[in-house]
């Protein structure tokens, strides 16, 4: 039985070094520079939106209808600013996870190697982002001083499949809402080209989130699991509430009270966040972490 039990674990650690490996030759072959890659020379212009008009918190809402055409592509691009800066937050959150996770962990394994590689990538998406933010002509938007310093306690205590699987959360929302930006013609170019290198980038990183979740769960207890599961939905709750800071309608001219309170209410970003999520959902509930207090977080942030 023992013999088996070694074996079974052998195989698993080899599967897991193979696909670190397979990680580390996709960012050989397909990385990119953004230094070089993004138009940075080129003047802002105004006549694109920051995003997909779609994707705006207060699309469909009589505020919106309200709005001439000028005001809601600077609106899009206020918001688009904003969720770069939440990313900006949240990827300096997973480096210091993924970095205390592998210390003192073997360098030459090539999982070692991986989580070194998605570090760099996050530190260079970080960068992008905030040129590109400032591009937008936007503020240093920041998350709430609450959230703020959730996320301070999160990257410290946070461990194993809640470290990895809040990742995935944040990294799959990111993901849906980009690919459409960046397939949309009315964008501004360069936004189209952050979030393509991006949406690329990523897909290694969720794939490696994936299969961290999963083996760090493999021999979970119900009580581990179901209080893992509590802190992810916390989590996702907290980074997908602070995406749009509430400050970008003041900064698009708009009236802020009216905004937030017809943003909150709108029906229409509601349902677009869940269907984006479905596949995320769908993989916590394989990973049986959709328990019922888990649910509640889920739910408040409509992403169920």
């Amino acid at each position: 039985m023992a013999s088996s039990t070694a074996r079974t674990e052998s195989r698993d650690r080899s599967a897991e070094q193979d696909v670190a490996r397979r990680l580390l030759d996709s960012a050989a072959k397909l990385s990119y520079d953004p230094v070089v890659e993004v138009d940075w020379d080129t003047p802002l212009d105004k006549d694109f939106h920051g995003a997909s008009p779609e994707w705006s918190t207060l699309y469909s809402t009589a505020y919106w209808q309200e709005l001439t055409d000028a005001q809601r592509k600077e609106l899009t691009r206020q918001e688009a600013a904003s969720v770069a800066s939440t990313g900006i937050w949240f990827e300096m959150i997973l480096q210091q996870m993924v970095l205390r996770d592998i210390y003192a962990k073997d360098p030459t394994s090539p999982r070692f190697q991986w989580a070194l590689t998605e570090i760099a990538d996050e530190c260079r998406h970080s960068i992008m982002f905030a040129r590109g933010a400032a591009k937008l002509g936007a503020p240093a938007y920041r998350p709430r001083r609450a959230a703020v310093e959730l996320g301070r306690v999160f990257k410290t205590v946070a461990f194993g499949e809640a470290a990895y699987a809040a990742i995935l959360v944040a990294e799959e929302v990111l993901d849906v809402m980009q690919r459409d930006w960046m397939r949309d013609e009315r964008v501004v170019p360069f936004v189209r080209t952050i979030n393509n290198i991006h949406v690329v980038e990523e897909s290694r990183h969720m794939k490696f989130a994936r299969d961290e979740t999963r083996k760090r769960l493999r021999h979970a207890g119900p009580l581990r699991r179901h209080l893992n599961a509590l802190v992810i939905a916390i989590a996702s709750y907290v980074i997908v509430t602070s995406m749009v800071n509430r400050d970008v309608y003041a900064h698009a001219g708009l009236d802020t009270r009216r905004a937030v309170d017809e943003a909150r209410t709108n029906e229409h970003h509601r349902s677009l966040m869940r269907s984006s999520c479905s596949g995320l959902m769908e993989f916590l509930a394989s990973a049986r972490l959709l328990t019922g207090p888990a649910l509640f977080f889920y739910k408040r942030a409509h992403l169920i």
